[in-house]
């Protein structure tokens, strides 16, 4: 059999692996990171905004570091969308009787909204029924964050000097078990990896945008120049359909890192790791389609080279084997390494490379299990089915 379609195919893995190394490298020489910081003068208002849904076991936590934040104008609504674990008393029982928080309970959902985009609407129309300002701030966090000392001063800070009409912030994850550790920081591998943070802070144009729910602050007057929750009802990855609207509205969008001030331990075994990305994965790749041909990309770039890595030992395949196998299998380790190292993850980690493009893969098919057994994502016991939005 001749080798030249595998010397094709190896020159083409190379040149990938070769492209994402040089954008995670500028990646991560540029990417913003946040930092202690001196309060602004004239600081603005800060309303944090929690959608909690049967969060009992952290919410506690998360409104215990908000609260103990050493920040002179600060409000904190949490959202009890429902839930049937207490998390609303949980919640109010943590603040000690600390006026700065409120407690709503969540309305009945209704049609053609998704669950958390619902529950945020409620939270952002209750935050703007009070007198404010444009540049006062509405951060919209998840239950499981946790905010270290100063880390609202900090992002407070950020905001003003970059002038960002939304800043989102990649929190510093926390991973234990080993479905966590072998999946979620994959996540920082995409952002550095495949999204040049210079053409997202730098351009107009809205392919190149992300951002994180864990942390998306705005402004106010820009929330509500791109229509708020509404615009964004029936979006399953509404952290990103945000960021691309604040780019198409002409405003500014600033991704930047927690450095370990904003912290977040999103699951806790490998069941809640594979239900909790399967919930957003064909979201993020576009459709069906993109996700097919993004897991046969990874397979190429992650999982090929060491198979014929292995085979080559044996019997070179190339008239460089298995030296060119080898070297692309460093690589894709070493970017597993590198964003590791950038994000505060484990470094040791990046040698299971391939294991965790094989779990990704069945993160995959359960995704597309879903879509084809109930129609979407199964998520806190309901089908997450996007309607066509208006507005």
């Amino acid at each position: 059999m001749s080798a030249l379609p595998l010397i094709f195919l190896l020159l083409f893995v190379t040149a990938a692996l070769i492209s994402i190394s040089a954008i995670t490298i500028l990646n991560v020489l540029t990417f913003p990171r946040v930092r202690p910081a001196a309060l602004p003068e004239n600081p603005p208002q800060i309303t944090v905004l929690i959608p909690a849904r049967n969060e009992a076991a952290v919410i506690a936590a998360t409104v215990e570091s908000l609260l103990g934040q050493d920040y002179p104008r600060l409000r904190v609504i949490v959202l009890d969308d429902n839930s049937d674990d207490q998390t609303g008393e949980i919640a109010r029982a943590a603040a000690k009787g600390d006026r700065r928080l409120r407690i709503l309970k969540g309305l009945p959902l209704l049609t053609g909204w998704l669950g958390k985009n619902w529950a945020c609407h409620q939270l952002a129309q209750s935050a703007l029924e009070e007198p404010g300002e444009d540049d006062d701030l509405l951060l919209f966090t998840d239950a499981d964050v946790t905010w270290k000392p100063g880390a609202l001063q900090a992002i407070a800070a950020m905001q003003r000097q970059r002038r960002a009409d939304l800043l989102t912030v990649w929190s510093t994850q926390t991973t234990i078990t080993w479905g966590e550790r072998l999946v979620v920081p994959l996540m920082a591998l995409v952002i550095l990896g495949y999204l040049p943070a210079v053409l997202v802070h730098r351009t107009r144009w809205s392919a190149f945008a992300a951002a994180n729910g864990q942390a998306l602050l705005f402004r106010r007057a820009a929330y509500q120049a791109v229509g708020g929750h509404s615009a964004t009802r029936a979006a399953i990855v509404e952290d990103i359909t945000f960021a691309r609207r604040i780019k198409t509205h002409g405003a500014r969008l600033l991704m930047a890192d927690g450095a370990g001030m904003i912290a977040c331990r999103m699951y806790r075994n490998w069941r809640q790791v594979r239900d909790g990305y399967a919930k957003n994965i064909i979201a993020g790749y576009g459709s069906v389609i993109g996700l097919l041909l993004g897991s046969a990309f990874h397979w190429l770039i992650f999982l090929v080279p060491p198979i014929l890595f292995v085979i080559s030992l044996f019997t070179p395949l190339t008239p460089i084997s298995p030296l060119w196998e080898g070297m692309l299998t460093l690589i894709g380790i070493t970017l597993r390494a590198l964003t590791a190292a950038a994000t505060r993850q484990r470094v040791i980690d990046a040698i299971f490379m391939p294991l965790s493009a094989l779990l990704m893969t069945r993160i995959a098919a359960q995704a597309l299990y879903w879509q084809i057994r109930y129609g979407g994502p199964q998520w806190k016991g309901r089908t997450i089915r996007p309607a066509k939005q208006t507005g």
